[in-house]
């Protein structure tokens, strides 16, 4: 069996408790976080804290060397670790794939999602959100600015009136997260007045969000990652409420249609 555990979005204690269950009973243990990573712990902490080893593996590791996880699956029962979810935007469905074609058992144990927790503390409804983007490091693309795909996305869902989810760069052999301020000011070359919603720490106990003009939130200090940004499109006036409640969010920005 191999089984894929979503750890969730803050620490040790963010993972479900059928999640939880699998993990400590597993004959091994794999996890990636390339693709993110619970600030508010180390694999080092989640290993003890759980009473497992940890097999930590690199983008490589994972993706062109599964041999390891597939045989330790085969053979007993293994687990593959994420934050967040696995299959979530930490997508892992070739890993999955491999296995069933070697006739491995699998199963999916959830995580709370960045998305998910992006929606709930912001009250913007998550059925109004259009598709989803990544806002690279300009060195990470070999280029300046914003990629021409990022403003594609938010100008097809703003002229639906649809939000943009903005999922900010990582880079983590490099141990470098883009920053909301950075974020909203690449993006305030061409978007300048228009409305943003910085995510803070989302999983913590003390999460942070953050509602104005892309070229305000630039000049802002918004403290330790991981951030999203939102680009709002049309309000309900219930989400209007909520922006301006939760997030500060300017009125002339943030009227109801």
């Amino acid at each position: 069996m191999l089984t894929f555990v979503g750890l969730g979005l803050w620490d040790e204690d963010s993972i479900t408790v059928d999640g939880q269950r699998a993990l400590r009973a597993a004959d091994e243990v794999f996890a990636e976080f390339y693709t993110s990573r619970l600030m508010g712990t180390d694999p080092e902490s989640l290993a003890t804290h759980h009473g497992v080893d940890i097999d930590v593996r690199d983008r490589a590791g994972t993706e062109q060397e599964p041999e390891p996880i597939l045989d330790a699956a085969e053979s007993g029962d293994a687990v593959f670790l994420t934050a967040g979810d696995t299959m979530i935007s930490t997508t892992h469905v070739d890993l999955r794939l491999r296995a069933h074609d070697r006739g491995i058992e699998t199963r999916v144990i959830h995580g709370t999602t960045a998305s998910a927790a992006a929606a709930s503390l912001t009250g913007l409804q998550n059925y109004r959100f259009g598709k989803a983007t990544t806002l690279p490091f300009p060195y990470a693309h070999g280029g300046d600015g914003v990629p021409n795909s990022v403003c594609d996305t938010l100008d097809a869902n703003r002229e639906r009136g649809l939000h943009t989810l903005v999922y900010l760069d990582i880079k983590q052999e490099r141990g470098e997260y883009m920053t909301g301020d950075v974020a909203a000011d690449l993006l305030a070359d061409g978007y300048e007045d228009v409305l943003g919603v910085v995510v803070c720490r989302a999983g913590s106990p003390e999460p942070r969000v953050e509602a104005g003009r892309l070229s305000d939130l630039a000049n802002r200090d918004f403290g330790d990652p991981l951030h999203l940004l939102i680009i709002p499109g049309e309000l309900h006036y219930i989400e209007s409420d909520a922006l301006r409640e939760l997030a500060g969010a300017p009125e002339e920005l943030s009227e109801p249609v």
